[in-house]
């Protein structure tokens, strides 16, 4: 019955795209729903290229069937082919009494949120919590990783500082050298970055064309290859005698490439190139060019040369990999900028908090979540004024970014329960030295100075009187007329040689 899943195509295509636009209309507020609407989204936009494409074969009939069928019906008694293909269905259902019916209306209909509809379930587990619904990236296994590879344990960092410096791979800010590279431990780990900025970008954004991406920088790491662009994978050349390339590192001093150390003073670089550590480094480096150029030793047979092109085009194919790795971190850290700047910043926000505060912002956050679900649409305004009303804050405390008050100790810690009046700003009232020292750059304090008359505000931080400034600025004012008319009344003199001085230092 090919037309008849022809009819029930078309039909289920209709309905995807009712679905979609119903979809799209809506405009969730929180990150959670919305990430939900765009990931059903993009899974009936998935079901329309199939159903697509199963349309498609049914309308190219390589078979003959449809033709067949389209025959049959036209040609003959009608109603024969009519009660044939009943009694077909009768006896498919009498076989299978208990065969769901699927219904196209209700499958893509957006459901109220009292329907039970939980497909945020599956939101939830695709992001962990400190990633918040894609806000923020959660890097911290990879962290432990980063400490744990050969040339970084001697350099261990924070992982704020990781955050600034994980698509870094060249020197200073990555300490590994090129050998260690090719390790599996660093292969296995810039493969793990990869793959979880990766999944990140296809959690946070599933209606972009991810795979048009991913093709344009595998396009540009080729060309980039071929030319030997890619950073940190460039032709390595020895230099011979004192000096050395000014081309990594700051870029300020003179760059050791045998042990991959940047100098500031060329004297200091002379004197290194002496040392024991240098020399060794040197002879590994050669010894290892040396290899890599494909020099045997003392097989006549040619054995050591195939040995070595081997050995030399596997470690090719190994530097390629690792180095396309590394390519594609960069241009996914750029592409996820805002991301990542929100996750330092939410990092210095949370290490200023106790085990207690992150676990009570985590229930906040999923509070908050699953809240518009739980109530009535049309109870919006009672909900938010009642929620306003539950906030418990006996000792008045400043409110946070969240709307709920900030801890006590922070509030005794930045000083907020010291008053600081300000005659000068209309007897406003302060709270905390940082506001009082931040209100002299402010508009209110220095439109209450013009009002007074005084022009150059500059001078008066830490004046909230109206009288002490009335009486800084007249002698102020005092000083500049005596220093003009002291100015306008020396007398000039010459010396023998020409040179022009007042009348004291003359005499």
């Amino acid at each position: 019955m090919l037309l008849e899943d022809q009819r029930f195509l078309h039909e289920d295509l209709e309905r995807l795209e009712q679905g979609i636009s119903d979809r799209i209309l809506d405009d969730p507020r929180h990150i959670r729903d919305r990430l939900n609407r765009d990931h059903q989204i993009s899974g009936f936009l998935d079901r329309i290229q199939q159903q697509s494409k199963r349309l498609l074969d049914i309308y190219n009939d390589a078979e003959g069937l449809r033709t067949k069928e389209i025959q049959s019906i036209s040609t003959g008694d009608p109603f024969d082919e009519f009660y044939k293909q009943l009694n077909e269905i009768k006896d498919f259902h009498r076989r299978y009494p208990n065969e769901p019916v699927e219904n196209l209306e209700r499958a893509y209909k957006r459901k109220a949120p009292g329907e039970g509809e939980s497909a945020t379930a599956e939101i939830d587990n695709l992001f962990t919590g400190e990633e918040a619904y894609g806000r923020f990236l959660d890097l911290t296994t990879l962290h432990e990783d980063y400490l744990n590879l050969p040339g970084v344990q001697s350099r261990r960092i924070t992982y704020l500082q990781y955050l600034n410096v994980f698509d870094h791979f060249t020197p200073p800010q990555c300490p590994i050298k090129r050998p260690e590279k090719t390790t599996d431990q660093y292969f296995s780990y810039v493969g793990r970055l990869t793959d979880y900025l990766e999944s990140f970008l296809r959690r946070t954004r599933p209606l972009e064309d991810l795979d048009k991406i991913f093709n344009s920088f595998d396009r540009e790491f080729n060309e980039a290859w071929e030319a030997k662009e890619v950073p940190g994978w460039g032709v390595e050349t020895q230099m011979v005698g004192p000096a050395a390339p000014v081309t990594e590192g700051t870029g300020e001093g003179i760059w050791c490439r045998d042990c991959a150390k940047e100098f500031k003073n060329e004297n200091v670089y002379r004197n290194h190139l002496s040392g024991k550590k240098h020399i060794k480094a040197a002879e590994s480096r050669a010894a290892k060019g040396s290899a890599a150029n494909g020099t045997p030793g003392g097989d006549i047979n040619g054995t050591s040369t195939s040995k070595a092109s081997s050995s030399t085009s596997a470690k090719d194919l190994k530097e390629r990999a690792i180095a396309e790795r590394e390519f594609r971190v960069r241009k996914l850290a750029s592409t996820m900028e805002t991301v990542r700047s929100d996750t330092r910043v939410n990092v210095e926000r949370r290490q200023g908090m106790t085990e207690r505060e992150r676990q009570q912002e985590l229930d906040a956050l999923f509070a908050e979540s699953a809240e518009p679900s739980l109530r009535p649409s049309g109870a919006d305004d009672e909900s938010d004024s009642s929620g306003d009303e539950k906030i418990y804050n006996p000792l008045k405390l400043p409110l946070a970014w969240d709307g709920k008050p900030i801890p006590y100790w922070l509030y005794k810690l930045h000083g907020l329960g010291v008053e600081f009046p300000c005659e000068i700003c209309g007897n406003f009232v302060y709270m905390g030295r940082r506001a009082f020292d931040k209100h002299f750059n402010e508009a209110r304090h220095i439109y209450g100075l013009k009002c007074l008359g005084i022009t150059n505000t500059t001078l008066f931080r830490e004046i909230t009187g109206i009288e002490d400034a009335l009486k800084l600025w007249d002698k102020i004012q005092r000083d500049k007329k005596k220093e003009k008319s002291g100015g306008e009344n020396v007398v000039q003199m010459e010396d023998a040689e020409g040179n022009v001085m007042p009348e004291k230092v003359y005499y």
